[in-house]
């Protein structure tokens, strides 16, 4: 059954809670999610609760059941995540159609990644979370690859008339040949790049900082994958500074797990995938409401001008030499 998220009302929220027993007491926020929804709801008892509710299509229950085990395993092993509560012995719920998880409320601040203390101590947790990543494979979750975060987001972009026909041939011709070069970086890379499980999102808003240190939240997006793909969206800045960044990083990652080095030549191609599929993802969502609120720039003519520009650049980063390692 699928179902539209204008379906899900305020007092839809608050019922799908009080089924399992956890009764609001009306306070209701939402939070900053597109791909599903996510709400902060006050409590009659105790502090407030995470409510997320699952886009219908997107994932199999197998999948979400899978993301849930993963972060459980995490948790278990007191790495800092946001595990699903167990509540009526599940930790996925239906509620009038949707499909929904619960759970507790963990805040905390953008993390200072200029401070290389902080990207050690990040390192050392994501070290963590491979090592536990790798023990073994997902089984109804995909491997991010050329095809499916590549090939296939072009195909549909070209197929759907997303892109203006006075820029759809330049854009094509553009994007085949930065497919082109991410084949050739993974071709670099060698053959043998270990897939793990990993959070697959791994970008400054899913790290929440406290007191206490990082805590990484939502791995919605958790699939298999070379492990620098949970590292390189922590990179910014030119050259020189996402070199220092990826070594501190590193200097606290492998004292729980080892890092391929070859990997590296693999951060530009990564990047370059996440720019096409970014634009498919948004083409795909086009039909709910929210995603037209939230990004009124996304298909004008200026969005794929940009678009291009930004693809050219990735041509000519991906033809030079990869982040060197100290």
């Amino acid at each position: 059954m699928t179902l539209a998220f204008s379906l899900l009302t305020p007092d839809c929220v608050m019922n799908a809670l009080d089924s399992l027993g956890c009764h609001s007491d009306g306070r209701l926020l939402a939070l900053n999610s597109y791909e599903n929804r996510v709400y902060q709801v006050g409590m009659e008892e105790g502090l407030p609760l995470v409510a997320k509710f699952y886009r219908s299509g997107r994932w199999t229950n197998e999948a979400i059941l899978e993301e849930h085990a993963f972060v459980q395993e995490l948790a278990e092993r007191e790495i800092p995540v946001v595990p699903a509560l167990v509540l009526g012995g599940k930790t996925l719920h239906t509620f009038e159609g949707f499909r929904f998880a619960v759970f507790p409320k963990h805040g905390g601040r953008a993390p200072e990644f200029e401070d290389r203390n902080t990207l050690e101590w990040i390192g050392r947790f994501l070290g963590r979370i491979h090592a536990i990543g790798a023990l073994k494979p997902f089984q109804h979750r995909p491997t991010l690859d050329i095809a499916s975060f590549g090939v296939e987001p072009l195909d549909f972009l070209l197929t759907n008339n997303f892109i203006p026909a006075d820029l759809k041939t330049a854009y094509r011709s553009v994007a085949e040949q930065a497919l082109a070069g991410v084949r050739l970086c993974f071709e670099r890379a060698g053959n043998h790049i270990n897939a793990l499980r990993l959070h697959g999102d791994c970008h400054a808003g899913n790290v929440l900082w406290t007191d206490s240190g990082p805590h990484f939240v939502d791995f919605d997006d958790s699939r298999m994958g070379p492990s620098v793909q949970d590292l390189w969206m922590l990179l910014s800045g030119e050259r020189t500074d996402m070199v220092r960044q990826l070594n501190d990083v590193l200097s606290g990652y492998e004292d729980f797990y080892d890092f391929d080095s070859n990997e590296v030549h693999l951060i530009e191609a990564l990047r370059t995938l996440r720019l096409i599929h970014y634009s498919a993802w948004l083409a795909q969502r086009w039909d709910d409401p929210a995603f037209k609120q939230a990004f009124p720039w996304f298909n004008t003519q200026l969005y794929w001008q940009e678009r291009l520009l930004e693809l050219r650049e990735q041509i000519a980063l991906m033809d030079e030499p990869p982040l060197g390692l100290v």
